[in-house]
């Protein structure tokens, strides 16, 4: 029994998650507005079909008013011709459609007071519908600025990765440049002081006689100029 327990909620714990990653709340909040919706359209139905109801009973209580005034007028034509058989039919039709007209009163009594407790029930509903709505646009609204939020956040997040990498790029290649330089002008110092020979321009021996001939050619030129001047 413990491992089947420990496997029911372990099953649990990953349906929770599969439920969590597909749920969106924006559509469980239209979801439960539309529900409510539904049902407020359905007890606007129900007041107007005792309202209904109740203007039919009106009109049949009105018709059997009229058929009770004819009956009434008919007893008093009777009484006057002495027929009173006729009088006395007239005033028992006129009784059965009084017997009539209470009950018709007591039943739109009845349905009056249902259309007034379904309007009641409806104006409140209105006005908790109203204010879901007015929260569920809320709640929308903060759910898209968060969602936004977290994005931009992780853009920025992500951003920040790379620009560290780069950095750290960055900082490699100076760290080399300095090197580099580092390594020529110590080089040049060395070949300045002569600790390391310049084998680009050739030998010590051929450096000098390279200065010993161009001596020569200074001293040539000078000689020549000399006599041109006639010194």
């Amino acid at each position: 029994m413990g491992l089947v327990d420990r496997m029911s909620t372990v099953v649990k714990a990953k349906m929770s998650t599969i439920v969590n990653r597909l749920e969106d709340p924006m559509e469980t909040l239209e979801f439960s507005y539309q529900k409510q919706i539904e049902l407020l359209q359905n007890v606007r139905r129900g007041v107007a079909e005792v309202a209904t109801s109740k203007k039919r009973l009106e009109l049949q209580k009105a018709k059997i008013q009229m058929n009770t005034d004819q009956f009434d007028a008919q007893a008093k034509q009777a009484v006057a011709q002495n027929r009173d058989d006729l009088a006395r039919m007239a005033l028992e039709r006129k009784t059965a459609l009084k017997i009539q007209a209470d009950e018709l009163d007591r039943q739109i009594l009845d349905l009056n007071d249902q259309q007034q407790n379904l309007q009641a029930a409806e104006a409140r509903l209105a006005t908790k519908v109203e204010s879901f709505r007015a929260k569920k646009e809320t709640i929308k609204a903060q759910y898209s600025a968060a969602d936004a939020q977290v994005k931009v956040t992780e853009a920025v997040t992500g951003i920040s990765e790379e620009m560290a990498d780069v950095g750290m790029a960055i900082q490699r290649v100076e760290d080399k440049t300095e090197q580099m330089k580092a390594r020529s002008a110590a080089l040049d110092e060395l070949l300045a002081s002569g600790t390391l020979t310049d084998y680009s321009v050739g030998s010590e021996i051929e450096r000098q006689l390279q200065e010993a001939k161009a001596k020569c050619d200074v001293d040539a030129k000078l000689a020549r100029l000399k006599a041109e001047a006639g010194k």
